[in-house]
């Protein structure tokens, strides 16, 4: 069948295989060359091999749930919208999560992602207390921080590549209501927008959105929203008496691709300049529920038909906090004299992370899609370049085009990856699409 990532860029013909059982899982994986899938939602070809592609969505049991501690067991397989379905009614709500929840445990765990409070409290790796991989001979085993060690850190953010993950154990954060308490800040330019961050890094969650097509003594202006989560005292009087509880969502669904000529630079200024004057409007604090807040996008399924039938690549790095400031300048100087501006641009800042492979490090991560034509894939060559002049690396989850020369010499932990996996036995069994690319 064919898959594509949410970027719906490459499109693949893969075999596919949907087990139902540890036995049928393990035939699946005698095969070779197979790659773990989950909600489809990591942008390219990293969920996706030709010849292997496991689907894991029939591992989708939570298993047990400790009301005092917070911590779920749970198979692979489970989405992250079911996990707050079933545990922010009990107070509790995930310590990590990213900018959609639509995504399947596994895939947080394989793509160890980030969300608005890296800062504070790092990447999904840190509530893990523990996962149990199938290996390439059908073995099971259970690795954490101090039993398999290795294993353990090669598969956090490994993008699938150390074999497949079967179940897992994640601590959540209690929480008092289904609230947040947001602020919102207009930045009249990038470097406003950075003094706000480094201002406000005791805030648990923070992100800017930024206008791409600004130029000039505007270059970066943005709307940075910082958050923590509401009190019971802090929710409004209309919803103390269940403040766990939030008014489901209206949840529409984009009918149809957009022809190509719909989102073009003149439409994406149009805009980019109403959300930030409409931003503007909203300063101050206000309370949203917690759907809004950190996933607003899930409001409006295949949203990714907004690209039309081309579909769309996104380009995600980060970049040490030293080599920030000047490292976000140029990149946001080459796409606003390109022309090519993004209509999803988004920045948050990093904390220390010390990891074998995951992606963030200390500094600032920037985010930018942009619809999938030849002038993009000339900029992103481009926006590569300035990232590895300014010592940043790149996202995984979020790739679907970088070669593999600008891997090696954006992060030097491939090459210890990739001949780990060599020495390990697991190349020939695991691998995908992206992994061939990157030679990984």
């Amino acid at each position: 069948m064919k898959l594509t990532g949410w970027g719906n860029v490459p499109v693949l013909d893969c075999n596919v295989s949907a087990p139902r059982s540890e036995a049928e899982l393990k035939a699946v994986i005698a095969r070779g060359h197979a790659i773990a899938r989950g909600n489809g939602r990591s942008y390219g070809d990293s969920a996706a091999s030709r010849s292997n592609t496991i689907d894991m969505r029939n591992f989708d049991r939570m298993i047990s749930f400790d009301e005092t501690t917070g911590v779920l067991v749970a198979e692979a397989g489970v989405l992250l919208a079911d996990v707050i379905s079933a545990c922010l009614p009990r107070g509790w709500f995930p310590l990590v999560t990213p900018g959609t929840k639509l995504i399947t445990l596994g895939g947080a765990i394989a793509a160890d992602v980030h969300g608005k409070n890296h800062h504070i409290d790092g990447s999904f790796r840190a509530c893990v207390d523990w996962i149990v991989l199938m290996g390439p001979g059908g073995e099971v085993t259970r690795c954490s921080a101090s039993e398999n060690p290795e294993l353990f850190d090669w598969t956090l953010g490994g993008m699938g590549l150390t074999g497949v993950i079967l179940r897992c154990a994640i601590r959540l954060r209690r929480v008092e209501s289904g609230w947040i308490r947001q602020q919102m800040i207009p930045a009249r330019d990038l470097d406003a927008a950075i003094e706000i961050f480094e201002d406000n890094l005791g805030a648990t969650y923070s992100v800017a959105w930024i206008d791409c097509t600004a130029t000039g003594d505007r270059l970066g202006r943005s709307l940075v929203m910082v958050g923590e989560h509401a009190r019971a005292t802090q929710v409004a009087p209309q919803h103390r008496h269940r403040p766990l509880h939030v008014p489901a969502r209206p949840r529409r669904t984009f009918p149809f691709p957009l022809p190509g000529f719909a989102l073009n630079p003149l439409t994406v200024r149009a805009f980019n300049a109403l959300y930030y004057w409409n931003g503007k409007r909203q300063t101050g604090i206000s309370t949203v529920d917690w759907d809004s807040y950190f996933y607003p996008l899930d409001s409006i399924a295949k949203w990714n038909r907004l690209y039309g039938r081309r579909g769309f690549l996104q380009f995600q790095c980060v970049l040490p906090l030293e080599r920030g400031a000047p490292g976000l300048h140029a990149l946001m100087e080459a796409i606003a004299g390109s022309g090519q501006a993004s209509f999803l641009s988004v920045l948050k800042r990093f904390g220390p992370q010390d990891s074998p492979i995951s992606f963030p490090m200390e500094g600032y991560t920037l985010a930018l899609d942009f619809p999938n034509t030849r002038k993009t894939r000339d900029l992103m060559p481009r926006l590569d370049a300035i990232t590895l002049a300014h010592g940043g690396r790149f996202y995984l989850a979020k790739d679907a085009r970088m070669p593999a020369p600008t891997l090696a010499r954006a992060d030097p932990r491939a090459a210890a990856f990739a001949a780990w996996r060599r020495e390990s036995g697991l190349a020939p069994a695991f691998s995908s699409s992206q992994s061939e690319r990157l030679k990984l």
